[in-house]
C-alpha cells in the first residue's frame, strides 16, 4: 500500500494568542497560508473560547482550512444537542470539521463545575454510547438507541452534516481499551500518554518502546481498516523547538520531567518520542519521515511557534 501523505494542524489555546477575536482569526488565516491542514481547539471550562462557536468563526474567515476539536469533553454536552451544534459547524465550514472525542480527564475541572468525576471506566462507556449516538443522528432517518447512559427515540438528527456518512472521527488515548476502541471506531487515531489516575501522565508511556506496543494494537484491532487510518501524534511534553542542539534541549527537558514526576530519561529517549519534537529544519524533516516509516504516523499536530516550523510543513505536507 502507498504511504499517507503527512499533514499538520495548529493548536489554539489561551497560550498562542486566541483569546480574542482577532487573535484567533489571525492564526487560523496564518496557519491556512503558511500551509497546515488543520486547526484544533481544545475544551477546557478555562480562559478560552467555547471550541464549536469558534470554530464556526474561523470558518468564515479561512477558505481551506480544516477545523476541529482536540478534544471535546463528552460529559459536557448530551449527544443529541452535540450532534446538531456538530453538524452545523460542518454545514457552515462546507464540510471541512474534524471531530476529536474524549472521555474527559480534568478533575479539577469536574470539581469546579459541580459533576462528578465518574471512574474511567464509567466516563469512557459514557464515550462509546456517545460515538454511537452521534453517528446514529448523522445517519439518514429516525435513529433509536437504549443504552446504561443514553437514550434515544425515533430521533432524526438535523441538519445533517455535509460530510457522509460523518465528519472524520478523532479518538486518542494512552491505553490499550481506548486505542483499540479508536481503531475499532474512528478515522483518525491519536497517540497520549496513559493516565493511570487523576489526569497524572505516565511518562514512560510516550517513549518509543510503548509506541511500538500502541501500534501493535492498533493494528490488531483495527484489522483490514489499518491502512485507512490515520495516526496522530502531538508534542505532549512541551512545545516544538528548532534548534542546533537538540539534545541541549533534551537534557533541560529531562530534568524538568525528573522535578515534576520523578522520573528519570535519557536525551535518546526523549529525541526517540514521537512526542518531542527539536531539532534543525532537516533533523525534523528525517524525524517526520521516521515516524511514518516505523509506527505510521502521518497527522503531526505542533504547538509553538508555527512559523518557525513551517519550513517543515512546506517540505512535507501533502507528500
Amino acid at each position: 500500500m502507498p504511504q499517507r501523505p503527512f499533514r499538520f494542524a495548529v493548536g489554539a489555546s489561551s497560550s498562542t494568542g486566541t483569546s480574542t477575536r482577532g487573535g484567533l482569526i489571525e492564526l487560523a488565516q496564518t496557519a491556512e497560508s503558511l500551509g497546515y491542514a488543520t486547526l484544533l481547539i481544545s475544551d477546557h471550562l478555562l480562559d478560552q473560547f467555547a471550541p464549536l462557536p469558534a470554530l464556526a468563526a474561523i470558518a468564515q474567515a479561512t477558505t481551506t482550512l480544516r477545523l476541529g476539536t482536540f478534544v471535546l469533553n463528552n460529559d459536557l454536552r448530551h449527544p443529541a444537542v452535540l450532534a446538531q451544534e456538530l453538524a452545523t459547524v460542518d454545514l457552515l465550514s462546507e464540510g471541512r470539521l474534524e471531530i476529536g472525542l474524549g472521555a474527559g480527564w480534568n478533575v479539577e475541572e469536574y470539581r469546579a463545575s459541580g459533576k462528578d468525576f465518574d471512574r474511567h471506566s464509567v466516563r469512557f462507556a459514557r464515550m462509546t454510547e456517545s460515538l454511537h449516538v452521534l453517528k446514529g443522528l448523522f445517519g439518514d432517518g429516525a435513529f433509536t438507541f437504549e443504552g446504561e447512559h443514553y437514550r434515544i427515540t425515533e430521533m432524526d438528527g438535523r441538519p445533517k452534516p455535509m460530510q457522509r456518512p460523518h465528519p472524520p472521527f478523532l479518538i486518542g488515548g494512552g491505553g490499550r481499551t481506548g486505542l483499540e476502541f479508536a481503531a475499532r471506531e474512528a478515522q483518525i487515531v491519536g497517540l497520549a500518554p496513559r493516565l493511570p489516575g487523576g489526569g497524572r501522565a505516565d511518562i514512560r508511556s510516550v517513549l518509543a518502546p510503548a509506541t511500538d506496543e500502541k501500534l501493535a494494537w492498533i493494528r490488531e484491532a483495527a484489522g483490514a481498516r489499518f491502512d485507512d487510518l490515520q495516526v496522530n501524534t502531538y508534542p505532549c511534553l512541551g512545545p516544538v523547538q528548532i534548534t542546533d542542539d537538540p539534545r541541549s534541549a533534551a537534557d533541560a527537558l529531562s530534568k524538568r520531567l525528573a522535578e515534576r514526576y520523578e522520573v528519570e530519561l535519557s536525551a535518546d529517549e526523549l529525541l526517540e518520542s514521537p512526542h518531542v519534537f527539536y531539532g534543525t529544519i532537516d533533523q525534523l524533516v528525517d524525524k517526520c519521515q521516521q515516524l511514518r516509516e516505523r509506527w505510521s504516523i502521518t497527522y503531526i499536530l505542533v504547538l509553538g511557534d508555527i512559523r518557525a516550523f513551517a519550513p517543515v510543513v512546506e517540505r512535507l505536507a501533502g507528500r
